[in-house]
């Protein structure tokens, strides 16, 4: 079973990422799964009935197709095919400001320890690292900085917003 860091401790990873699965058939009956966009909207009906389904977005997905559907949804994944594609930060920043998804926001794919603090900041709370990784090594990633200065996820004001509100904040 895969390991997912999630609240800043690793546990097991209890939903299956569906990647190769094209029709509502090919869905295991039991057991939490990610679907793909597509998957989700061919099926929307009969997976919403089902209680234990997220949807795990592609690069090219855009976050609004599922605008309607984010308080429905416990669990949101963003695929990170290489570590360089960034295209995910913005989706999970506009999952979480513009559309307001208060679920599980996890960073699937090609993630490392190095990204673990940033993808943080745009409002991912769940990670699963590459399987060559260990995820209890990459757990440190979330403390290698102690805060940020542009306004993030977590905190909505700007570093030297917070300072001019609270003079003794650093």
């Amino acid at each position: 079973m895969s390991q997912l860091i999630k609240g800043r401790t690793v546990v097991a990873d209890t939903w299956a990422l569906l990647r190769d699965v094209a029709t509502p058939t090919d869905v295991p009956a039991a057991g939490p799964v990610l679907v793909s966009l597509a998957l989700w909207r061919e099926a929307r009906a009969q997976l919403l009935a089902r209680g234990d389904v997220g949807v795990w977005l592609a690069p090219d997905d855009a976050p609004e197709a599922l605008a309607g559907d984010v308080a429905r949804l416990p669990v949101i994944a963003i695929d990170f095919p290489q570590f360089s594609d960034g295209r995910g930060y913005s989706t999970a920043r506009l999952l979480r400001e513009r559309y307001d998804y208060r679920g599980e926001l996890r960073a699937v794919g090609d993630v490392l320890r190095d990204q673990l603090f940033y993808l943080r900041q745009v409002g991912f709370d769940a990670f699963l690292v590459r399987p060559d990784r260990a995820a209890e090594e990459a757990l440190q990633g979330l403390s290698d900085f102690d805060g940020s200065y542009a306004a993030t996820a977590e905190e909505r004001r700007p570093r030297f917003r917070r300072r001019i509100d609270n003079p003794g904040e650093v």
